[in-house]
């Protein structure tokens, strides 16, 4: 599945909680229906984002792993 990201945020290098803080920021710019690509390198991400997601009502469309990275797809939903 491709999905087409309106918006990107690299929270590569940063540590728990500011992927989590950047991403919140981001996503309150955002328009309902848009995607954002946010990739993060802490390994406590994989568990965060999909938490972060379902407590605010976002859709997580997609996590994917390449090389100690993770890519996460995101739609604005509220």
């Amino acid at each position: 599945m491709e999905i087409t990201a309106n918006q990107f945020l690299d929270c590569s290098g940063l540590s728990c909680p500011m992927p989590i803080l950047k991403l919140a920021k981001q996503m309150k710019s955002m328009e309902v229906g848009q995607v954002l690509e946010m990739i993060g390198t802490d390994p406590g991400s994989k568990k965060d984002i999909p938490g972060w997601c379902e407590k605010k009502g976002n859709e997580l469309l997609d996590v994917v792993e390449d090389d100690g990275a993770y890519k996460f797809y995101i739609r604005k939903k509220k």
